[in-house]
């Protein structure tokens, strides 16, 4: 080429860069190969030549300051991008609101936690006495001392995100968002200001809120999980409505603080688990002090008497006959499931799908929407995990792949949880009814025990009521494809068997590993007793 030189001086210049290529597209420099590519993996080379090539306020909005939203935001800027985070906290109807971190932190997995190591506390002074310990005053709880020490725990973290979000360069905006075009939003802080701000990509990551029940009484009377851990008074006798997880750990809980407390449930409890397990730890509750009114839906709440807590009646009628029935209750706590967070997003603008019967988003393997600039992670996802750590999972996972080069995905399958019922429940994997569904009966082997944990055989609690199962696939070599555990610290030992899942455990690896002893994890490694045969599943002694 003629004046070659000329032009590299003219190139350098112009871009600071003297090596080939040197890549323009739509009279945009991109750069050499490294940031060429780059370009290609984080999809901006991409837009560029479909000729969106317009400036944007941020690299990243983040809609929604849960545990997702703000993983998903700190990874992309350490990885050097312009990040924003919007939230913002409708009040629930008793006008209780919260802090950043979303719903695990303020509302659910910390304080939900919190309280119910508060009633195992009171087992252990009772089972204390047993091995010896002697109390000379009365042991009482006092709700308000809990209250305010859990609240203080949970305003901390509120203070570190902040910190966090401050000290990566990510840009928190308390208000509320919604599209107005498809990379233009809309925010309204709490005095009504309203703001616009623009963005090449977005992630939608605003969670769920409890559902109400849609009868006469239900927001003026009562209470969600959304209020109970602020609640400025002991709730006393207390009606918890529904069979969710939510619903059974709330209720567990309550019971264990020595409140009066009932629950009722519409069909099932723990829709979606195992409900042999389920059952299991129903019993258990009921076995405890827990009430169960099955096969009753409330249809209206009327106050009594006002106060703290007050007075309230509730008129419930049978699923199965005309009868109705009246009960008066102190409080009243609705956990009967949670809806998306979607309905005021404004999302019919930036044109992306929802679900109409759910409020839930459709993605695909990459938590990508139908909008391609536009993805969701967490709750808010059609058919994924409603669980913290799956939401941090992908919320990372997602801000390597659109800006580090990154091909991992979240993987949704063998997910390890726990309910945190009074027999704590563990799991990994299919229910057996899934794995029945899925596989056929005559194809699956159940090995199943009762045990006794020795921590309660001094005190004398509970003699056989904790339960181990493992559901195996008899045509994949016995490889284990539902764990399942009813008992103390579930959570501790579903972890370490959950990473097993995910390197395909079989029960013949189960067998040959050595367990440690005296544990309760150590029932999996010697497992002998099928559901087929019928066998004894009590155990006695060591």
């Amino acid at each position: 080429m003629d004046n070659g030189t000329s032009y590299q001086e003219m190139l350098l210049e112009m871009t600071g860069q003297k090596t080939v290529p040197n890549v323009f597209i739509n009279k945009k420099h991109i750069g050499g190969c490294d940031k060429t590519l780059q370009a290609h993996k984080d999809g901006s080379l991409q837009q560029l030549l479909n000729g969106d090539n317009e400036d944007y306020d941020y690299d990243l909005i983040v809609i929604g300051g849960g545990s997702g939203g703000l993983a998903c935001s700190k990874e992309a800027a350490t990885l050097g991008k312009k990040v924003m985070v919007l939230d913002y906290v409708v009040p629930t109807p008793k006008g209780t609101t919260w802090g950043l971190g979303g719903t695990c932190v303020n509302v659910g997995c910390i304080p939900k936690k919190l309280m119910h190591q508060t009633a195992l506390l009171s087992t252990a002074m009772q089972d204390a006495r047993k091995f010896g310990w002697e109390f000379d005053e009365t042991v009482k709880h006092n709700w308000d001392t809990m209250k305010t020490a859990v609240n203080n725990y949970i305003g901390s973290l509120n203070w570190g995100y902040r910190v966090s979000l401050r000290d990566k360069n990510v840009n928190y905006v308390n208000a509320y968002a919604e599209f107005v075009e498809p990379h233009k939003i809309k925010t309204t802080n709490k005095r009504g200001k309203e703001t616009f701000y623009t963005g090449a990509k977005f992630v939608l990551a605003t969670g769920e809120r409890p559902r109400y029940l849609g009868i006469p009484g239900d927001k003026e009377y009562c209470i969600t999980s959304d209020d109970l851990f602020s609640l400025p008074y002991c709730p006393g006798k207390t009606l918890v409505i529904g069979a969710s997880y939510v619903a059974l750990e709330c209720g567990g809980f309550l019971a264990g603080l020595g409140l009066d407390v009932t629950v009722m449930v519409r069909s099932i409890l723990l829709r979606g688990f195992d409900q042999d397990m389920a059952n299991r730890a129903g019993e258990h509750m009921e076995g405890h002090g827990v009430k169960f009114l099955r096969k009753y839906v409330p249809t209206k709440i009327e106050e009594l008497e006002a106060g703290t807590p007050g007075r309230l009646k509730v008129t419930a009628k049978s699923t199965e006959t005309d009868e109705m029935i009246e009960g008066e209750y102190n409080t009243v706590l609705i956990a009967v499931g949670r809806d998306a967070c979607t309905d005021k997003l404004g999302l019919d603008k930036a044109g992306v799908k929802v679900n109409p019967k759910n409020g839930k988003i459709p993605v695909n393997d990459e938590e990508q929407t139908n909008v391609p600039h536009i993805h969701a992670i967490g709750d808010i996802l059609e058919g994924k995990w409603e669980l913290t750590p799956v939401a941090i999972q992908a919320g990372k996972l997602l801000a390597r792949r659109l800006y580090g080069g990154s091909t991992v995905k979240c993987d949704y399958i063998n997910v390890p949880t726990t309910v945190f019922t009074p027999l704590e429940y563990g799991s990994c994997g299919l229910p057996e009814e899934k794995a029945i569904e899925l596989y056929g009966e005559e194809n699956l082997e159940v090995y199943h025990s009762l045990f006794w944990p020795l921590e309660f055989t001094v005190p004398g609690r509970d003699n056989n009521k904790c339960y181990a199962k493992i559901i195996c696939n008899k045509l994949d070599n016995d490889r284990v494809i539902g764990f399942h555990y009813l008992g103390p610290n579930a959570g501790e030992v579903t972890q370490g068997f959950g990473a097993a899942m995910k390197c395909g455990v079989t029960k013949e690896q189960l067998d040959t590993t050595i367990g440690i002893h005296p544990t309760c994890a150590e029932v999996f490694t010697t497992l002998e007793v099928t559901r087929s045969s019928g066998g004894d599943i009590t155990q006695s002694g060591c």
